[in-house]
């Protein structure tokens, strides 16, 4: 999600959210089993992650809604 913070992430296309949000839901399991192992060096990365995921859930549902998903 780093990337996507350096850029404007409301002027991305709809398919380039969903591949976003969907790599970052990749990393968020990755980081939920690393909690439960215990080599997490910062607990707070799981709950940004989870906002990140939220926000692109967002703006993803607003383009479906405008009808710009094609």
């Amino acid at each position: 999600m780093a990337d996507t913070k350096k850029k404007n992430v409301k002027e991305l296309s709809y398919a380039e959210l969903v591949s976003e949000r969907n790599e970052l839901k990749q990393k968020y399991m990755d980081l939920r089993f690393q909690m439960v192992v215990g080599h997490v060096d910062n607990p707070m990365q799981k709950r940004n992650m989870r906002r990140e995921i939220a926000k692109l859930n967002t703006l993803i549902r607003a383009k479906e809604i405008a009808g710009l998903n094609k």
